[in-house]
């Protein structure tokens, strides 16, 4: 089994094998980007601004996905490095099985308290009605939201990387096609937009479903044995992707009152679309992370020192060519991006164009620290994974906010994320060269 992940890939060959994942991820971040475009469009900038308020709970939901996706993922591939298989199979049934456990608990508490939680949020008479109808669907489906983010890092490790790029991509043309259809001939407003958004969630949830029930030949679902090492392993080495999507909660909610307070409904608006392009540019990195790690994880697991060295360097110079390259098309792309998403508001347009051109200064540097953050998780080092994460996802980014807006105001609101991802980018660095040595010292 996982005959892909045991090879010496050469980089290219490395490239390759990530490819699908790269594209997932593309595809996932094309839901929220294409729920906006369709919102702007059809039902106005307060819904647009709507959507980004309840952003904040989206945030805490995937981050349960994507905590025991990534955690988990590294472990499986490390017992799988291990040949350990049987093991391997009920670990990852267990941590399906957890995830589904604690979303059903997280929507149940968010349900009971979601009118003053969206108050809290920033809802005001123009926003809260947009907003409840939206969020109230996207809940009663997190469980497929959340099942689709561990299939999609499962089928990595299960070596089907193609098969679940065909699954995704199937889901996020379904969401693209039913937004149109909702939102313009059968104007449903923001009720489609969730509607689109949670079947596409689905399509991938019950296609990765019957694939490891019925998969005989690899990773499959097996009879869990309860192990809370594991769970918790998962939970802690998975943290670090955890502490991105609640960091990200957090800094939305900022962004979303201060922008309220600087400029308006209007700002926030702005601020959404300046941060769905920032989810589809760093969804690249991301994918490539994620597609490579269960590759370091089994060497990791094999003590293969020699190759991921080799493979880690080759990705440095990969990461950093392709964050030049994003940060011109984000610059380039800018105008599209405020015409798309401006509602014809001239006031919006100007916002989201000068904003854009501000805020891509950071996609110089977020893709090492997004690549370097997923190396220490798959290398079983979460405590330092989540570390970087947290500092750059929440911290700085908040010192940043403090400092720039006091300085250059809504200028420097846009400048919050490009100061913390520099500083981030900066911690980075002293930790690679103090922990990755360590884990070396041990392979050997």
């Amino acid at each position: 089994m996982s005959k892909a992940i045991e090879k010496e890939l050469s980089f290219f060959g490395l490239f390759k094998f990530a490819i699908p994942s790269i594209i997932m991820m593309v595809f996932m971040s094309s839901y929220t980007i294409v729920d906006g475009f369709f919102v702007s469009k059809y039902v106005g900038h307060n819904a647009l601004s709507a959507l980004n308020i309840v952003y904040p709970l989206m945030g805490l939901m995937y981050a349960i996905g994507i905590m025991f996706a990534t955690g988990g993922s590294a472990l499986v591939g490390k017992l799988l490095g291990e040949r350990r298989v049987n093991e391997a199979k009920s670990c990852f049934s267990l941590i399906t099985l957890s995830a589904l456990i604690l979303i059903v608990l997280f929507v149940l508490v968010i349900m009971v308290f979601i009118k003053p939680i969206l108050a809290f949020l920033g809802t005001d008479i123009d926003t809260y009605d947009y907003a409840y109808k939206y969020i109230r669907i996207i809940l009663l489906f997190a469980p497929a939201a959340v099942l689709q983010a561990l299939f999609q890092s499962f089928f990595v490790v299960a070596s089907k990387p193609k098969l679940g790029l065909s699954f995704t991509i199937l889901s996020g043309l379904a969401n693209m096609f039913l937004d149109y259809l909702f939102m313009g001939p059968l104007s449903m407003g923001v009720v489609g937009a969730s509607l689109a958004t949670v079947i596409g969630y689905s399509i991938t949830a019950l296609a990765g479903i019957f694939f490891f029930l019925f998969n005989k030949n690899g990773l499959s679902f097996y009879k869990p044995k309860f192990n809370f090492k594991w769970i918790l392993d998962s939970m802690i080495n998975g943290s670090s992707e955890m502490v991105t999507n609640l960091s990200s909660a957090v800094i939305t909610f900022l962004f979303n009152i201060l922008m309220m307070k600087l400029v308006g409904n209007k700002g926030v608006a702005a601020i959404t679309a300046i941060l769905y392009a920032q989810f589809v540019m760093n969804s690249f990195f991301m994918g490539y992370s994620i597609g490579v790690a269960p590759v370091f994880s089994y060497h990791f697991g094999a003590k293969n020192s020699r190759y991921l060295r080799h493979i880690r360097n080759k990705s440095f110079i990969f990461v950093i060519s392709v964050s030049i390259i994003i940060f011109l098309l984000a610059n380039f792309s800018s105008n599209i991006l405020g015409v798309a998403f401006s509602d014809n508001d001239k006031e919006i347009e100007e916002l989201i164009i000068r904003g854009m051109h501000l805020f891509s200064i950071s996609f110089l540097f977020s893709g090492l620290n997004i690549y370097n953050s997923a190396l220490f998780t798959s290398l079983s080092d979460g405590k330092t994974s989540a570390i970087i994460s947290f500092m750059r996802t929440l911290v700085f980014i908040v010192l940043g906010m403090f400092i720039m807006v006091i300085l250059l105001k809504v200028d420097g609101l846009f400048l919050a994320v490009p100061f913390a991802e520099l500083l981030t980018l900066l911690v980075t660095l002293l930790f690679f060269n103090r922990q990755y040595l360590k884990i070396e010292e041990k392979m050997l």
